[in-house]
C-alpha cells in the first residue's frame, strides 16, 4: 500500500487497528516459541503497540520497525521514554533501555541493521499488506531474521465484505507464505467480537511458526 496512506492515519489519527492492551493470543501463546529470558524479538510494523511492552515486561528485548515516525514518538512519549535517535542507513534508529524501533520502509531494513533476533511476532504486518506484497514481505521477513520462529496473527473472513486493511489472510496463504521455511502449527482460532470493524464475521487466528526439526 502506500506509505502516505498509513503516514495519514497516524497524522488524523485514525489508529482503529491500535489495540489498548496486550494482545490476548500474544499473552497466551508466545511462551510456546520457547525463547529463553533475554531474547530479542522482532515486531514488524509495530506502531505504538503495548505488545510490545507486554514483551519487554517478560525481560524481552524489543526491537521494532514503523513506517510513522509519528507512532513511534507516541509510543516512546506514553512510556515516559526519551530514546537516542541516530540514522541507520535510509532509517532512522530510536533506542532506550530494552527497546529498539527503525523507523522507515521495512523493506530498506537490512539483517545486519536488525542484528540477530531469537522470535518475530506479527501481529499486523502480514494483515496490514494488500496480497501483492505479501510474498515478498514473507520472503524478506525469513531473509532479515533467518527464519526465526514466529508467532503470527490473521484474520480470516470475507474479503468481499470489507475491503481491508486489515486484509483476509487464509490458511492456504500462510502456508504458501511460510511452508518452504518453517514447520506450522495453527495453535488457535477465535471469533472476532462483534465482526470485523462491525462489518462482517471474521475470526482471529494465531500461527507459530517454527523452524523444521
Amino acid at each position: 500500500m502506500d506509505p502516505e496512506f498509513w503516514r495519514a492515519r497516524w497524522q488524523e489519527n485514525r489508529i482503529g487497528f491500535h489495540e489498548g492492551a496486550p494482545n490476548a493470543l500474544l499473552v497466551g501463546h508466545f511462551a510456546a516459541l520457547g525463547v529463553k529470558p533475554g531474547g530479542r524479538v522482532f515486531v514488524p510494523l509495530c506502531g505504538k503497540s503495548q505488545d510490545m511492552v507486554w514483551l519487554r515486561a517478560q525481560g524481552f528485548t524489543v526491537v521494532g520497525a514503523e513506517l510513522s515516525p509519528l507512532a513511534v514518538t507516541q509510543f516512546f512519549a506514553e512510556l515516559g521514554m526519551v530514546p537516542e535517535v541516530t540514522p541507520a542507513g535510509p532509517l532512522v534508529r530510536y533506542a532506550a533501555e530494552g527497546v529498539t524501533i527503525f523507523v522507515g520502509d521495512i523493506f530498506a531494513l537490512d539483517a545486519d541493521t536488525l542484528g540477530p533476533v531469537d522470535a518475530v511476532y506479527d501481529r499486523a504486518a502480514l494483515v496490514a499488506l494488500p496480497p501483492e506484497l505479501r510474498v515478498r514481505y514473507a520472503a524478506h521477513l525469513c531473509a532479515l531474521t533467518g527464519a526465526a520462529p514466529q508467532l503470527l496473527v490473521t484474520f480470516e473472513y470475507d474479503q468481499a465484505q470489507h475491503a481491508g486493511p486489515p486484509f483476509a489472510v487464509l490458511e492456504a496463504d500462510v502456508r504458501a507464505y511460510y511452508t518452504a521455511a518453517y514447520t506450522l502449527v495453527k495453535a488457535r482460532s477465535r471469533e472476532v467480537a462483534g465482526g470485523l470493524k462491525g462489518q462482517c464475521p471474521a475470526q482471529e487466528s494465531v500461527w507459530r511458526l517454527e523452524r523444521p526439526c
